[in-house]
C-alpha cells in the first residue's frame, strides 16, 4: 500500500511539480526583467548605506 501512494506522489512531482516550479522560475525572471525593476534594484541595493539613525546601545550594568 506504502509503496503505491509513493509511486503516484512520485510520478505527480515528476509531472506536474516540474511544470510548477517551471512556471515559477519563469515568473521570478520576468519580474526581474521586466522594465523599471533596474532602479527598483538600485533603491534597495542602496538602503544600507542610507543609516540617518544611530545604533543605540543598552547599557546594562
Amino acid at each position: 500500500m506504502q509503496t503505491a501512494l509513493y509511486e503516484t506522489l512520485r510520478h505527480f512531482a515528476d509531472s506536474w511539480g516540474l511544470i510548477y516550479m517551471f512556471t515559477i522560475f519563469l515568473a521570478v525572471t520576468a519580474f526581474v526583467l521586466r522594465p523599471g525593476a533596474k532602479s527598483h534594484a538600485r533603491m534597495a541595493a542602496q538602503i544600507p548605506l542610507h543609516d540617518n539613525e544611530p545604533a543605540q546601545e543598552d547599557d546594562k550594568s
